[in-house]
This record gives C-alpha cells, structure tokens and sequence, in this order.
C-alpha cells in the first residue's frame, strides 16, 4: 500500500501538477491500461513548468517512481518538459484479489521515434517482440518502452510493461471495460491534473486521512464497507483548487466521515499554524446523496506558504 499513497493525495496535495489544458487520455494509450487499476493519476505535463506553485509542489513531493520514470524518459532522448504532452500512471493488480500492485505508465506527446531509435541504436539497445509490439529496454533503469505509435509510449517494468500490451492487445481485459472507472473518468477527465482511485484504494486513502480518528469510530465496521470509489482534480490556472469526491452507496456512511473529516479539518485549524489556518480556512467538507465532496481554493502566495508548514509535510509523508 505504501506504493500506492505515494500517487494518492490524502487531502489536498499531490506529486505534480499543471496547468492551462486538460489531461485526457485517447482511446489508445486507455486501452494500455489493465483492468483491475486500483489508482489512475493523469497529468498535463506539458504545461507543468508554466505555474511556480507547481512546480515547487512538485519539487517537494516527487514520489521516487516519478524520479524514475522521468529518467527513463531522458535515457530514451525525450525532453520531458516538451515532447510529453500528457503522462498517466496506473497502479493495478495482476489478477483480482491481489495485494501487490504493478505500475506502468503511459506518456502521450508527438515523439520522434526514428530519432529515438537511432539513439537506441547508439547505446547498443536491441527490442523484442512481444506479438507484434518492439520493446525496447531503456539504459540503466530496469525499466523498457514500446510505442504503441508516433503519439503514444508504455513504459514501465518488464512485467508491468508486457501486461498493458496484453491489456491493449485484447489478451486480456482493459480499463475500458472497467464501468465504474470509466463513469468517474467523466468527471474528472476535463481537468489538468485528475485521479481516480477504486474502492480498495479509497479505503486506504481514507484510513491515512483519518489517522486516529479512524480507528476511535467503528470506520472498519460501519464506514469503510461502504466506501465504492474516488476521483479528485486540481489546477492552478487561478491560484490553486483541489475537489476530491468520494463515493459511497449508503448516506449514512456519508454523513459519518463528513463529520469525521469536517471534525479533524476544525481540530487542525484551531491548532496549526497561520498559513494551516487559512489553507484550512479555505476547505469545505460536505455530502449530499451519498457523496462527499472536498473543495480547496487559494492564491498562489498562500499555497506556497502552505508548503512551508509541518500540516504539509504530515500529510505528504
């Protein structure tokens, strides 16, 4: 589980960030995603580098797996900041019922492939097939690529790597098949940065945002079976906004965690400090029809100070 708190956002932070344009993924690099996705992250990477507070938010809370997959990147000849458009990372389980998790990830762009072959072909790099896809290892990283075409590269783990060309192939099942992943994918998929977690993956996030409070209530028993999913966006087009909507098929259980979480956002802004005061200022909790809402908004300056605080570094750890 800890691979997977390190692309969810326990509350209102996240590992990176952009900007301007929305973060959608086409049909094919979707159909490069298995179908038991417990966490899907999707960012508009080519406009991350136009917001500070992104930038500095990325800079601070760059999970290792995104360090490693941007190396991979440059070992493959891309400049990260400008041929990658959009990059998704998908965090799966092999079969259903498995706690290990897999991660692949997916990197839309205009990309020069003959280019990056011939730099392949300089550093003595030989793919194979895997049916009628060329796998390429990338140098020093453990890791391989195929593009699957011009616009649309899987990276990741061999094994992790061999299973989405199995996804998109139609060996096995794909996220598009996926109904309550796709249905959330609808609200979230018009925004820069957007993720989605399933119901075990929600479970989890919530455990680590209620932290004690969770285990002083009968969350396990009374609220956690009734957790179905997540999805959460953010942007700082106009300072910085988070929503996080959680899903849950009973309005009581709604109602419990509503407080749960409005009841911890009051004990921690009494508490913390003055940039945690009006960051927490800023946050409204709220449920309606067995859904709770999270809603975030403040100025750059104020985000950026945010940063600073021991609230962020809690939440981030």
């Amino acid at each position: 589980m800890k691979a997977l708190m390190k692309f969810a956002i326990p509350a209102i932070m996240i590992a990176a960030a952009a900007t301007a344009q929305a973060a959608q993924l086409s049909v094919d690099a979707s159909s490069a995603i298995p179908h038991d996705v417990q966490q899907l992250v999707t960012i508009d990477y080519h406009e991350m580098e136009n917001s500070n507070a992104a930038m500095e938010l990325r800079a601070r809370v760059m999970p290792p797996a995104l360090q490693r997959f941007e190396d991979a990147l440059k070992s493959s000849g891309l400049n990260e900041n400008h041929d990658v458009e959009q990059l998704a990372f998908a965090l799966f389980r092999a079969k259903e019922g498995d706690e290990n998790l897999e991660t692949v990830s997916i990197a839309q762009g205009q990309f020069s492939v003959p280019d990056i072959l011939a730099n392949f072909r300089k550093q003595h790099l030989k793919g194979t097939l895997v049916r009628n896809n060329k796998v390429y290892p990338l140098a020093k990283t453990g890791m391989v690529v195929c593009f699957v075409n011009p616009s649309t590269m899987v990276f990741g783990g061999p094994e992790a790597v061999n299973k989405a060309l199995d996804a998109r192939d139609g060996v096995s099942p794909s996220v598009l098949s996926n109904a309550p992943v796709m249905e959330a994918m609808k609200s979230v998929n018009t925004e820069p940065l957007w993720s989605i977690l399933d119901q075990k993956g929600t479970q989890t996030m919530m455990r680590m945002v209620l932290g004690e409070a969770g285990s002083l209530t009968d969350y396990d028993t009374s609220v956690k079976k009734h957790l179905e999913n997540s999805w959460y966006s953010m942007n700082f087009q106009h300072g910085v906004k988070f929503d996080l909507t959680i899903a849950t098929n009973d309005n009581f259980a709604a109602a419990t965690l509503t407080s749960l979480l409005s009841a911890g956002v009051a004990l921690r802004k009494a508490n913390g400090s003055e940039a945690e005061k009006q960051a927490l200022s800023a946050t409204t909790v709220a449920s309606n029809a067995g859904r709770i809402t999270v809603h975030f908004a403040t100025g750059e300056a104020q985000f950026n100070n945010l940063l600073q605080s021991p609230l962020f570094s809690v939440m981030v750890r």
